[in-house]
């Protein structure tokens, strides 16, 4: 696992390690991969998982393995409405995860299948993804109203449209989460004549304040020097974004034009301990009438969401040789917030590492 250093009057710190954080929902996968009848796999914070939709509509989670012989049940038999184990028969509902049927179990048998569970987690529709809440290794199961909020895409009114795009990491959540909050790369790892220039680089002034378990940037004008807001000036009103930050993965930004809107939900979930996959779910009445804009919305997109990723791929190279890193000030402060609450979180303290609102200054 590469050591990452953050710097205070120059000073080296030890950062926290990409612990998981459980206890909260994570997108699993599409659910236009979900059919009554097909069952489809997926893997969260390093657990495999089985995913399928009941006959009526109904999402369920499992874990992808029996408790009879630990053979996966995603190699078995669904038929809308229980999962059947290929080794030895036995029936699961899934979205409880009850057995309800030991085909070997004779007349002599006092044993009661339904007394036996396989794993299942909550699993919710959102934006077509599949939401699984992922307890805390060994934690019992906790009623659905106990469970925090399923994330959600802002909307801003009944008539829009959307696009998602997704993009697997061969880094930790962290190094993946720190990217994402990263300001300063982007006229770097984004130039393109529709995005920014290393020529375009000015000053920047940006105000944060605290919000539970995250921080904001604080209504703003958005970056001038970005081609696609200054297309929102053909509506002649005052263009106004904000962008949240919250545990355990989540950054939200939404954009106001008047009465026009653009929002968007990016989440960087940990596959394993040492993977990620970035997931982006757009929302907006922006240039509703125009034609094609959805798919050109999606190639511009997907150009992003694809450098990002190539700057992953060749940065993990480099951290295959375990170097020391460093986080400095200003541009990486976000970076230090995110793992000050992250570790607050995992210590279990109510304790923010912002007391209050704080203006940044960097270069971008």
């Amino acid at each position: 696992m590469p050591t990452l250093t953050t710097t205070e009057a120059g000073v080296p710190i030890q950062g926290p390690s990409a612990t998981l954080i459980y206890d909260d929902w994570y997108p699993a996968l599409r659910t236009d991969m979900l059919r009554p009848g097909k069952l489809a796999t997926a893997m969260l914070l390093g657990i495999p998982l089985v995913l399928g939709r009941q006959t009526g509509g109904r999402l369920f989670a499992m874990r992808d393995s029996c408790p009879h012989r630990g053979i996966p049940l995603s190699v078995g038999w669904y038929d809308g409405n229980r999962v059947t184990c290929r080794y030895h028969g036995w029936e699961f509902e899934p979205c409880g995860g009850r057995c309800e049927v030991i085909p070997s179990l004779s007349s002599h048998d006092k044993l009661d299948p339904t007394r036996i569970f396989a794993t299942a987690y909550p699993c919710v529709e959102r934006d077509g993804h599949a939401w699984v809440f992922i307890p805390s290794p060994g934690a019992g199961k906790r009623s659905p109203g106990t469970l925090p909020p399923v994330p959600e895409v802002a909307k801003f009114g009944p008539r829009y449209r959307s696009a998602f795009l997704t993009a697997d990491l061969p880094c930790n959540v962290d190094h993946g989460i720190i990217g994402l909050m990263d300001p300063a790369h982007g006229p770097f790892v984004h130039q393109a004549w529709w995005w920014r220039t290393r020529s375009s680089i000015r000053e920047k002034t940006k105000r944060f304040e605290p919000i539970p378990e995250g921080f904001r940037m604080s209504a703003h004008a958005p970056s001038g020097n970005s081609a696609p807001y200054k297309l929102l000036g053909v509506y002649g009103e005052p263009v106004e974004t904000t962008i949240d930050f919250t545990l355990p993965n989540r950054r939200t930004e939404v954009i106001r034009c008047g009465d026009k809107w653009f929002s968007s939900l990016t989440t960087v979930t940990p596959v394993t301990a040492s993977t990620c996959r970035i997931d982006v779910v757009a929302a907006w009445n922006v240039f509703y009438n125009v034609p094609f804009v959805t798919p050109i919305a999606k190639f511009f997109g997907a150009r992003f969401v694809r450098q990002d990723q190539e700057t992953m791929i060749q940065q993990a190279e480099g951290l295959k040789h375990n170097p020391s890193l460093m986080l400095i000030d200003d541009a990486d402060k976000p970076a230090k917030w995110y793992f000050a609450l992250k570790q607050a979180r995992l210590d279990g303290v109510a304790k923010h590492p912002l007391d209050g609102p704080v203006e940044l200054h960097w270069r971008s």
